[in-house]
């Protein structure tokens, strides 16, 4: 889990500040094209707010999946948790967000990550069904179980195309 930086008082002054909101709100509502020369002109991908929200943990608990996949690409940070200890994939699962999660998941999200994590979010929202098996496919990519050949020891498959 990558925890967010304690959150201080701004000395930006109250010009830069305002410049800086305006991209959460980009975030929020899911304003890709607004976010998009910014970010590629140098605006961090991991910006965060006064609360420890990023960039990519406004626009998964938004719904918005197009902008939280070209934020992966940019470098956004999956597991980054903001103060309260909250992961973008977590607030994505408590808001039935499944094309979020899935770009999440995609980016390298950790389903473990955060408190809760989205797979305690998952159960406390009867939610296991549905996000479970992805949760699982995702801890087997991070852990390496899902490459050509590895076999698995549980069932005595493999992965290998002549196995």
């Amino acid at each position: 889990m990558v925890a967010a930086p304690p959150a201080y008082p701004s000395t930006l002054p109250p010009e830069s500040q305002a410049y800086a909101r305006q991209f959460f709100e980009c975030a929020r509502r899911g304003d890709l094209e607004a976010m998009r020369a910014p970010l590629d002109a140098g605006l961090p991908p991991n910006l965060t707010n006064d609360k420890g929200d990023t960039l990519i943990m406004l626009a998964a608990y938004h719904g918005h999946a197009e902008l939280v996949e070209f934020l992966v690409q940019k470098g956004a940070d999956p597991n980054r948790v903001n103060d309260r200890g909250q992961s973008p994939l977590a607030g994505a699962v408590f808001k039935n967000e499944t094309r979020v999660i899935q770009a999440l998941l995609e980016g390298g999200a950790d389903p473990d990550a955060g408190q809760p994590s989205a797979m305690e979010a998952a159960s406390i929202f009867n939610k296991m069904d549905e996000y479970g098996p992805l949760f699982e496919n995702a801890r087997r990519r991070r852990n390496g179980a899902g490459q050509v050949g590895k076999g698995n020891a549980t069932t005595g498959t493999h992965d290998s195309p002549t196995a």
